[in-house]
């Protein structure tokens, strides 16, 4: 590694891709002052993010499960202190946390108010088939097929897809690829899918446990946070046939400035966002969907994509709103009365249950109740909860109107119908503060697309710029996870400095024979 005292490096976008390459630079030894972060919003984080307080409602636009095979997200978080206690590192707090707090849900699907035995899967001789051959086939062979191109109709209404693809946020028309790779990614899970007992969770939600002790230590360390800063173009220079950053220009609170490069200056863009453009609604009122990338993000990219083919094709996935789109919603009440009507109803103490998806929701909705207190400084007498609906544009089985033009209070009143708690609504409607918010690209990685549209983490044709998150290709990792986000960044930093380390293993569940056994059982259930 050279010139590593002079040498500067600068990162896009303040989500975890970004954070976590900042802590692997310092790791290998770039000081942290030589380290800049620019944010286009006054608070990092990106989509792992967590906010509001009681009195207005907390906030998740989302949430992320975490899991043993998430092998370079433990490995970032055990050496970045804990929070609560810096004794111990994150990652022994995660430990400790789901060695007392164990998950398996007693009540993963509900139809017409009661639960379902999902203890069988409901393949089809054709469906195991299918799934068998999926996998055994290459990513070349399906290309740009959709997944329901490959499965038949029937295959979308058994136990498998609906637990499959609300714990992933699978939609029919979603990349076969993307799906083959989850397949393979999580076969280890086959066996326990019915109660999510493989899920890792965090003490609190991910913003208060993972992003702010990760914030916390690169600022100790001396790193720059530039924040409600745009970054809008990079300008580029050709030397021998490599392509250098030579200059990045942004726009911080209104004022126009740039960045001029030295020869050892790397940059890291974090390029799309599933978060972009959401919107906020209330009690009150519905969430707007937003579509002219009022956000950043996606801009810069294309921008970017601009100068070289290799640089990836944003359109593909910032185009379709439509197919990308669903909506999610946070729930803040006063009190602790839905906590215990569900854990009378489902058997799971809060924390210990998975996805609660109710497969007769014409929105397809379903929530999770995390382990109390979810934030930092949280009452004990408030309790909160997530929930999200995968087809936003549909009806309501019980308030007829689509869940985009929903109030909260509309939403609240369609989960409580489905639970059949009709009698407590009014009551509840009083105590609770629901909060939704339209997400128009949250699963547009897993659009149908095509080799290259996705540009490599550091393209052949380039010497200091790499892309990171979860539009930058990494082969057979899977994206919608914290996990893909942290290989991009191990990938960047490992390449840029020139170092002869790998991003660390990837755990192939496939590859070994008991998973493989157990997995089996379960295809013939």
């Amino acid at each position: 590694m050279k010139n590593s005292n002079n040498r500067n490096v600068y990162l896009v976008g303040g989500g975890i891709a970004s954070l976590a390459s900042a802590a692997y630079f310092i790791r290998e030894g770039i000081a942290g002052d030589h380290i800049t972060i620019y944010e286009e919003l006054e608070v990092p984080g990106g989509s792992l993010d967590g906010s509001g307080s009681p009195e207005n409602g907390y906030v998740l636009r989302g949430g992320r499960m975490l899991n043993f095979s998430y092998v370079c997200t433990y490995d970032l978080f055990s050496f970045i202190p804990s929070l609560t206690d810096p004794k111990i590192t994150v990652y022994e707090e995660i430990q400790a946390f789901n060695k007392k707090i164990k998950t398996h849900a007693n009540a993963r699907v509900i139809a017409n108010g009661k639960i379902e035995d999902v203890t069988t899967m409901d393949f089809s001789s054709q469906d195991r088939l299918d799934l068998v051959e999926m996998m055994a086939v290459s990513e070349e062979y399906l290309g740009s097929k959709r997944i329901d191109d490959w499965f038949g109709e029937d295959f979308f209404k058994t136990n498998f897809w609906y637990m499959w693809d609300t714990m992933f946020a699978f939609q029919p028309w979603h990349s076969a690829v993307e799906f083959r790779r989850y397949l393979h990614r999580f076969i280890h899970e086959f066996e326990r899918i019915n109660t999510l007992a493989g899920v890792d969770r965090t003490p609190y939600n991910q913003y208060d446990s993972l992003v702010i002790p990760l914030i916390k230590w690169l600022h100790e360390q001396g790193v720059h946070f530039e924040m409600g800063a745009e970054v809008t173009s990079v300008d580029f220079t050709n030397f021998r046939g490599v392509e250098m950053v030579k200059c990045i220009h942004y726009i911080q609170h209104e004022n126009e400035k740039e960045v001029h490069f030295g020869a050892d200056d790397l940059l890291l863009v974090t390029i799309g966002s599933m978060t972009a453009d959401s919107s906020l609604g209330s009690m009150q009122s519905a969430p707007k969907l937003i579509t002219n990338k009022a956000d950043g993000s996606w801009k810069l990219w294309h921008n970017i994509a601009k100068y070289k083919p290799q640089f990836g094709r944003p359109f593909i996935f910032d185009n379709r709103i439509s197919e990308s789109k669903w909506e999610s919603f946070t729930v803040t009440c006063q009190g602790t009365d839905f906590f215990y009507l569900m854990e009378q109803f489902t058997g799971n103490v809060a924390g210990t249950g998975g996805l609660v998806t109710f497969k007769d929701s014409n929105w397809l909705m379903s929530v999770v109740l995390p382990h109390q207190p979810h934030f930092i400084g949280q009452p004990k007498d408030v309790t909160v909860f997530w929930g999200y609906g995968l087809f936003p544009d549909n009806e309501g089985n019980f308030v007829k109107k689509r869940m985009s033009d929903c109030t909260g209070a509309e939403i609240i009143t369609e989960l409580l119908a489905h639970l059949r708690y009709e009698d407590v609504t009014e009551q509840l409607l009083k105590t609770s503060n629901c909060i939704p918010c339209m997400l128009p690209y949250i699963t547009s990685q897993f659009l149908t697309r095509t080799k290259g549209d996705r540009p490599e983490v550091v393209p052949e044709i380039c010497q200091n710029i790499a892309f990171i998150g979860q539009f930058a290709e990494v082969p057979d990792d899977v994206v919608f996870t914290v996990e893909y986000s942290v290989r991009t960044a191990q990938t960047a930093v490992y390449t840029l400095l020139g170092l002869e380390k790998k991003p660390t293993p990837m755990y192939h569940g496939d590859h070994h024979l008991s998973v493989l056994f157990d997995a089996a059982k379960t295809l013939l259930t």
